[in-house]
């Protein structure tokens, strides 16, 4: 099976905004599918946000493009190697013009807090123990609350 890429589609009111604020995470806009209508902002080989004007996404569809500062259509989980890596992205996307809003998710397994961007776009930054991604949540906790209490 060959490589599958990922473009997730994204409505912005204000394509500049938007550019900045993304790489202003760590991510680069790649030229070569950026205009006056749309950003390609890169975050792998194989996975992209497109960000859209509003006016530009709808003439993908014929549903309605939602306002994403007031309803929720998806919820982006992108990953970071450590709970550091998760707190280190949050402080540069509130200084960018993002808001947080909920508190951190601390589930013992997992690590994980939101962030909308400008137009409101939620995304969910997520650190996983190595082990409860290998074993499972349930089967990683057990473990954990094994030994704590010094038996097996």
């Amino acid at each position: 099976m060959a490589d599958t890429s990922i473009f997730v589609n994204i409505p912005t009111t204000d394509l500049e905004r938007s550019k900045a604020f993304y790489e202003s995470l760590g991510f680069t806009i790649n030229p070569n599918f950026t205009d006056e209508n749309a950003a390609c902002v890169v975050l792998s080989d194989t996975i992209y946000f497109m960000v859209l004007t509003r006016e530009y996404l709808g003439t993908f569809t014929d549903k309605e493009i939602i306002d994403p500062k007031t309803q929720a259509q998806v919820s982006i989980a992108l990953t970071r190697e450590t709970r550091e890596g998760v707190d280190e992205v949050l402080a540069k996307g509130l200084a960018a013009g993002g808001s947080e809003p909920r508190e951190a998710q601390d589930y013992g397994f997992m690590y994980s807090r939101d962030l909308d961007d400008p137009d409101g776009n939620n995304l969910s930054f997520l650190f996983m123990e190595p082990a409860a991604a290998e074993m499972g949540p349930e089967a990683y906790m057990a473990q954990q609350g094994a030994a704590g209490t010094g038996t097996a």
